[in-house]
């Protein structure tokens, strides 16, 4: 397993850009990035170059300033702004050589949530770059009141619909520790559709050990299923970032 950092939550005393530097110098070699359209794509180029990192991570569709919520690619009647918005996620993806981005699903909107996300998920599949995975993540009531994809079950259920090698599961010990009560059974559960690893400890989302997840075992259960890939810190450090990174010798 390789440790990530998501820098939208971590160091968040420190100005966006600078936060790279404290990633590298901590002994990251990729961070994350959950909404980065708002800076240029060579400011954040540059500062991977000069740090020797990997951006490994980005959440879709981008934010705008139109009001609408976070997402909305289970919302009926969204496709072409979808497909739209989507497509300049691609762009930015590949302009920073992320292998993965997170679709979004947006609130509840009744019983055609389902079908749209499971044709808007289909569509987006088809029209990746080469290299880029789309991730689906369950995200709990707590954090993201009314949101659609609020269960590893309807994950599941839209994976298999979609059917597609480019799309699987964004795991996230928090959100699954909220939704289900139990992160290590969760991901032993679904780990087949794993694609990426999110760490946080609950209830209140902070660091790795500081609450009611089991991460040694829920580390032994990754290791024992074979997962290779990143785990990225996703929390509240509530101090020093540094001091809250002793996850990464575990993983």
């Amino acid at each position: 397993m390789k440790p990530a950092a998501n820098l939208s939550l971590l160091w968040p005393e420190l100005p966006f850009l600078e936060r790279f530097n404290a990633a590298a110098a901590a002994g990251f070699k990729a961070v994350e990035v959950l909404f980065p359209y708002d800076v240029p794509v060579p400011e954040i180029q540059a500062v991977l170059r000069a740090n020797g990192l990997q951006m490994i991570l980005l959440n879709a569709p981008p934010q705008t300033d139109t009001g609408r919520a976070r997402g909305f690619a289970g919302t009926p009647n969204g496709e072409a702004q979808f497909e739209q918005d989507i497509c300049h996620a691609f762009r930015y993806a590949q302009a920073l050589g992320v292998s993965f981005i997170h679709v979004m699903t947006g609130d509840n909107a009744g019983p055609a949530c389902l079908p749209t996300l499971i044709r808007n998920l289909t569509w987006a599949a088809r029209a990746a770059p080469k290299g880029i995975t789309l991730t689906l993540e369950p995200l709990c009531e707590a954090t993201m009141p009314g949101y659609f994809m609020n269960d590893y079950v309807l994950a599941a259920e839209v994976l298999a619909a979609v059917d597609a090698p480019n799309c699987g599961l964004q795991y996230d010990s928090f959100h699954a520790q909220m939704i289900h009560g139990d992160a290590v059974a969760t991901y032993e559960k679904y780990r087949s559709l794993v694609r990426h690893v999110q760490l946080g400890d609950a209830p209140d989302r902070g660091a790795p050990a500081t609450g009611t997840v089991n991460f040694r075992e829920l580390f032994h259960m990754m290791r024992s299923s074979g997962y290779d890939g990143w785990v990225s810190g996703e929390y509240h450090p509530g101090g020093p970032t540094e001091d809250t990174l002793g996850w990464m010798k575990l993983a």
